[in-house]
């Protein structure tokens, strides 16, 4: 807009209120547009903050308890309203004169050594010369030992089976012969024993040593062994407990309660997809008071269609982040959604960080928007305190409280969070927590309905965060049925690992035993939750 002199003014009124209305129109154009570029720069800092802190920041989530405790308790913040501030700042002044009482530390002491571990004696003895009493002569009495343990560990060895099969024959009719047959193995015909294929299996699943590594140890302890051996194998295992696999997911669909989530894999051969492209792991995993029970399943979509496949004939709970591609199978089954209260925090949690706000480091005066973040924290710090208090209780007690504790915090909660998003910019990440929270929120406080119900969907997370912490040093599957294979395997791991087995005890159990089973009971026998860790022993080397 050019600047206007005296000299460009008309003097007719009609004129010059027509140029009034005009520039007023063209000030109002700017205005807006200008709001709207202020508003997209902010939104552009508060993500360039976001990447940066979770890039270089720390990955926990969780708020610095002691400093969320000096702004207004929850309960509190819900009563009151956002002109409570100024009571805020002054309680945030006080808070910097508290004084920490002393403390005495404690000296650490060394733990003993488990008396399970197997011991090897080490005798030290004086030399003969040193065994007479340097005063008299006499020859000294040993009058006991002073015992001291070190621990040592014996590398893996490696050792052959050598397999005989006697051969019988008829000495008087010189044409019968009967030959011992071979006990049935996890991939006849196959160098690999069962305690090989359990031991590469439990290196790569369980301890995410990827299978170059493993050929690398191998050739360190005198076994050549190449990459794609291994991987042969391990895609053979895959099919190998697929029977197993089966009868875990009935199993699991009889459940009252199912957690679901779903992480990327990079498959590098898969039909119709370039090897850049992104596949799926999805995993389930049972509720926390029912029979442990985790699986994997790999398929190259992420679409609506794959949890309906997985959820087939399941009628109860589920468990679920807020992804749309859950909607149609709910729908479908009539089933229970219950969202996840750990990603409703995450998002007040990401605001915070979007501010440049570190979550465990709060500012003693946060500005508004970070205290308005703070109060939904505190929210949050509250009813993750009851869930603490409530978690070794049986789902009935479990109800019984929540309906007595939770319930008042959620609706406080809900007040507040209705009273406090209007006066919040929606396309700021402050403004996406509220919205997020008042969107879901019939979800979010389901958990309340039934004591069995988790208040977030972490035990499925927690599950799946060793496939992820494998896929950094693995990175990808090199076709489709590696990737099955490594979902059965880790569904199998995963499931041992959840009802106390040791994993690799239990592959080495699995591997032996599978191949030899002729019925559906002798399956049956080998599911995690039907064995005892003393049924591992006898396969133990």
């Amino acid at each position: 807009m050019n600047s206007i002199t005296d000299t460009d003014l008309p003097d007719d009124v009609d004129a010059l209120k027509a140029m009034v209305g005009r520039l007023s129109r063209e000030l109002a154009a700017q205005q807006a547009e200008f709001a709207a570029q202020k508003a997209e720069l902010t939104a552009v800092q508060e993500q360039l903050r976001l990447m940066l802190a979770r890039r270089f920041g720390a990955s926990s989530e969780r708020a610095a308890d002691a400093q969320l405790g000096l702004f207004n308790e929850a309960e509190q913040d819900g009563e009151g309203s956002d002109s409570d501030d100024d009571a805020q700042d002054e309680s945030s002044s006080e808070a910097e004169s508290i004084e920490v009482p002393a403390h005495a530390r404690t000296r650490p002491t060394r733990k003993p050594l488990s008396k399970d571990l197997p011991r090897v004696s080490v005798v030290h003895d004086l030399a003969e010369a040193d065994k007479v009493c340097p005063h008299d002569g006499t020859a000294l009495e040993c009058i006991g030992t002073v015992d001291s343990e070190q621990l040592d560990i014996v590398p893996a060895t490696i050792r052959v089976l050598h397999h005989e099969r006697r051969k019988y024959a008829c000495p008087c009719c010189k044409q019968h012969m009967a030959t011992a047959p071979m006990t049935a193995q996890p991939i006849p015909k196959s160098q690999a024993s069962p305690g090989l294929l359990a031991f590469v299996a439990a290196a790569k699943y369980v301890d995410a040593l990827p299978l170059y590594r493993q050929t690398k140890q191998f050739e360190r302890l005198g076994l050549t062994c190449s990459r794609a051996t291994l991987a042969r194998w391990m895609v053979r295992c895959g099919v190998l407990v697929q029977p197993l696999i089966n009868l875990l997911r009935d199993d699991l669909l009889a459940l009252d309660v199912i957690h679901i989530d779903e992480t990327t894999v990079q498959v590098l051969k898969e039909a119709g997809k370039a090897a850049q492209s992104t596949s799926y792991i999805w995993a389930q995993c049972s509720g926390q008071s029912q029979r442990p029970i985790v699986l994997f399943d790999y398929d190259p979509s992420r679409s609506g269609e794959v949890p309906k496949r997985l959820l087939d004939g399941y009628s109860g709970y589920l468990h679920t982040d807020a992804y749309a591609g859950y909607n149609a199978v709910v729908q479908l089954q009539q089933l229970t959604r219950v969202l996840c209260m750990a990603h409703a925090r995450r998002y007040f949690t990401d605001a915070l960080k979007a501010n440049g706000v570190n979550p465990n480091k709060l500012p003693i005066k946060p500005g508004k928007g970070d205290r308005i973040a703070i109060k939904g924290l505190n929210y949050f710090k509250t009813l993750y305190a009851i869930e603490r208090r409530i978690r070794e209780e049986p789902p009935d007690e479990r109800h019984r409280i929540r309906q007595r504790d939770t319930r008042p915090v959620l609706d406080t909660f809900k007040l507040w969070l209705d009273k406090t998003r209007p006066r919040v910019l929606s396309s700021s990440k402050l403004g996406e927590a509220l919205a997020y929270a008042c969107n879901h929120w019939e979800g979010l406080t389901r958990f309340c309905d039934d004591g069995r119900l988790a208040i977030d969907n972490n035990a499925v997370e927690n599950a799946i965060r060793p496939f992820c912490v494998g896929r950094r040093n693995w990175l990808f599957s090199d076709s489709t049925a590696g990737a099955h294979a490594s979902a059965n395997l880790y569904s199998l791991i995963s499931s041992a690992k959840a009802n106390g087995l040791e994993p690799c005890a239990y592959l080495r159990h699995v591997f032996t035993e599978l191949p030899k089973a002729e019925t559906v009971e002798h399956i049956e026998a080998l599911l995690p939750y039907r064995l005892d860790p003393s049924d591992l022993i006898k396969h133990a080397p």
